[in-house]
């Protein structure tokens, strides 16, 4: 479902944005939400491999090997 908003923006600004859309041959607002919709699913991404590193410091990694107390690692 889609929703219209009212949005303030400086006139050069404006203009320069209605140049750019169209030179994309689209619409201030098909440009503005595109732009969003980027902004968000980029920020959802960010939240979602941050999450799953986390997870993986917070579990550890197997590097192999046997472990060692650290006597044994220092035998003189």
């Amino acid at each position: 479902m889609k929703q219209n908003i009212t949005l303030s923006l400086d006139k050069e600004l404006l203009h320069k944005a209605r140049i750019l859309a169209a030179t994309r041959e689209t619409s201030v607002s098909r440009l503005l939400a595109d732009e969003l919709r980027r902004i968000v699913q980029e920020a959802e991404s960010y939240e979602r491999v941050m999450e799953e590193a986390l997870t993986e410091i917070q579990t550890g990694f197997h590097l192999g090997g046997r472990p060692a107390f650290r006597d044994q690692l220092h035998e003189r």
